[in-house]
């Protein structure tokens, strides 16, 4: 089952509107943005600070502001209860940078116990890749370059080791490749690597790595 979790930051509606998913979860003030483009969450989660109100929905998770676990965190939780083994977040990156490394904790949470984790903003994704827990490998199919754009991440892809070094690293069909390389989780190494047109795949064996690339390339994301 693949999830949609949406929170309170920016939120790329058009992407999220383009996808499906079998199960939703408004993630504190992003019930308001569900609400806006007409889409009814399974599950509503949060502390709801960031919403200013308790909402009314069928299944409404009521958390107090006290407690250990970002709303994200728990909402991540509520999905993988209910069966959910891919999650993609919408509304979590942007705004406050701690808000966002939050963001990253978790996904890199959710990976190390198998989950395919991504996250969506308005002209990038992040994807945790944990090569210990099954989830170690992203794949693009061939792609046409001009298809990418000139934003600011143009056709740029960057791997980065996390909580760790990362062993195994392969990258193939970019413009600098790598192979079976250990990458320690304090160098630049794997800053803005390129895609060249050819179907691409960034590989972990052991330890995590977390990949940016242009969300134009999210169409060509294999399973």
């Amino acid at each position: 089952m693949r999830a949609a979790l949406v929170g309170a930051s920016d939120f790329n509606g058009g992407h999220f509107a383009g996808e499906c998913f079998d199960f939703v979860v408004a993630v504190d003030g992003g019930f308001a943005y569900l609400r806006d483009v007409g889409v009814a969450a399974d599950v509503v989660v949060g502390d709801f600070d960031s919403l200013g109100y308790v909402p009314e929905a069928k299944d409404v998770r009521c958390f107090p502001p006290e407690k250990d676990e970002s709303d994200l965190e728990l909402a991540c939780r509520v999905a993988c209860e209910a069966g959910c083994d891919s999650l993609v977040l919408y509304g979590c990156l942007g705004r406050r940078f701690d808000h966002t490394l939050a963001v990253l904790q978790v996904m890199v949470k959710f990976a190390r116990r198998g989950i395919r984790v991504c996250a969506v903003g308005d002209e990038f994704a992040l994807a945790v890749l944990c090569g210990d827990a099954g989830q170690g490998c992203l794949r693009f199919a061939a792609a046409p370059l001009d298809g990418f754009g000139n934003g600011m991440y143009r056709n740029y892809l960057s791997a980065f080791a996390y909580g760790g070094a990362a062993a195994g690293v392969c990258e193939r069909g970019l413009k600098y490749a790598l192979d079976d390389a250990t990458v320690p989780d304090d160098v630049s190494l794997g800053l803005s690597n390129e895609f060249t047109g050819a179907a691409a795949e960034v590989r972990v064996r052991t330890g995590c790595l977390v990949v940016t690339f242009p969300l134009a390339a999210w169409e060509y994301l294999e399973d």
